[in-house]
């Protein structure tokens, strides 16, 4: 829906679907209780997750335009897509294999290429479109730094090669549309600092040749398609998983003209561990009902000294508890945003507030998404209907931003 900065929706990786017959259905469920609750009198917007069974299954002409239908029924528009998770997201474990196929393979530039191919039929004139997507590849994978150098020039050429199309399809029908990087913990790009990094290091110097070759521009022109079509996706939970100042992020990439596509709205767990002993133990026993065994939870503990220190899953973070140089955990659950404190832990709620405040203040993008894909998961006592749930989401972004 139009709010005072931009168009908000929710992202429907909330759904549990392996295939587009399962995910339209689970759609036509939901939606128009999230919508009646939401925005009974406007337009609702949504962010569309596919799978790559289900992008094959929608780029059926017939398909595509059955759902079409269903979105102008519904007075439902799509503007964003979530292409990052290829495989099923729900029912199996995840865990790193969200990130496989990664950029460094075919697979996954032919899916996103595919992905974009159905936004372009679905947003709605006079818009731009974006497709949030995986940071590369899963940094762990790479052991050696020559491996992992050499996995990152991969995942740049591929990527290139989604930029040739969308700049083609700019050219040839003037639609704008933005694959979306989203860092995310263990991600090869995982902070602000590592994506502004590989933007200058390999994107651009990779780039502007392939883009200025291929379409006879000079070299200005050239950095101009690619920050043109290669934006950031903000996903506020992992940026405050890393404790990293969202001002200072946003003020770089707007002085080096780096846009951001869109912004995720979501919310991480964190507690204080300056407590007494006993204080301190049943903080673990809290984060312990949160340690399920079907995504990756990465913990960052903030140390006495003001350095971070890292872990690639919650058990490996528990069994470390005790070190007493840690003063914060931030946990990487999406937990619901609209709740702040949670038994003895607590969301980065107010890390959400402070990007929306910095986006009513200077607008930095018109996409923002609700991106809470956990409730399937969640401790019985924070889960209620996914209807309702979305629409509480939706509800306090609204509230906030008014």
């Amino acid at each position: 829906m139009k709010v005072n900065t931009g168009h908000l929706t929710y992202c429907t990786n909330i759904h549990a679907g392996k295939n587009w017959d399962e995910d339209f259905n689970a759609l036509k469920q939901n939606f128009p209780i999230v919508k009646q609750n939401v925005a009974p009198t406007a337009a609702l917007g949504l962010g569309l997750r596919l799978s790559n069974t289900a992008s094959l299954q929608l780029q059926n002409a017939a398909e595509l335009e059955l759902f079409k239908q269903w979105l102008q029924e519904n007075d439902a528009y799509v503007f964003t897509m979530n292409g990052f998770p290829y495989g099923d997201f729900h029912h199996t474990i995840v865990k790193a294999d969200v990130h496989a196929p990664d950029w460094t393979t075919d697979d996954r530039k032919d899916y996103t290429v595919r992905l974009f191919h159905i936004l372009k039929s679905l947003v709605p004139e006079g818009m731009d479109g974006g497709i949030s997507t995986s940071p590369l590849s899963y940094r762990h994978w790479f052991k050696a730094p020559e491996a992992l150098k050499e996995a990152t020039e991969k995942a740049t050429l591929n990527i290139i090669e989604v930029i040739k199309v969308l700049a083609s399809i700019n050219n040839e029908q003037g639609l704008l549309l933005h694959l979306d990087i989203e860092p995310e913990p263990d991600g090869i790009l995982e902070t602000g600092r590592e994506f502004i990094d590989w933007f200058e290091q390999y994107l651009l110097p990779i780039g502007i040749p392939e883009i200025k070759n291929l379409f006879n521009t000079t070299d200005q022109e050239a950095e101009a398609i690619i920050k043109q079509h290669l934006c950031l996706c903000y996903d506020v939970c992992h940026f405050a998983i890393g404790y990293e100042d969202h001002g200072a992020v946003l003020a770089e990439l707007e002085r080096k003209n780096i846009r951001v596509g869109k912004i995720q709205i979501s919310a991480a767990l964190k507690a204080s561990l300056d407590g007494s002993g006993e204080e301190k133990q049943q903080i673990k026993q809290s984060f312990t009902t949160f340690n399920e065994p079907t995504y990756l939870h990465q913990v960052v503990a903030l140390q006495n000294d003001g350095g971070v220190k890292r872990y690639q899953d919650l058990p490996e973070a528990l069994d470390d508890f005790e070190n007493e140089a840690a003063k914060e955990w931030r946990a990487h659950f999406h937990v619901p945003i609209s709740v702040h404190d949670i038994g003895l832990l607590q969301s980065t709620q107010s890390d959400i507030s402070k990007v929306l405040e910095l986006q009513k203040a200077r607008p930095f993008t018109n996409h923002l998404e609700v991106e809470t894909y956990t409730w399937e998961v969640l401790p019985e006592h924070l889960k209620l209907p996914i209807a309702q749930s979305i629409s509480n989401e939706l509800n306090w972004v609204i509230d906030t931003l008014a």
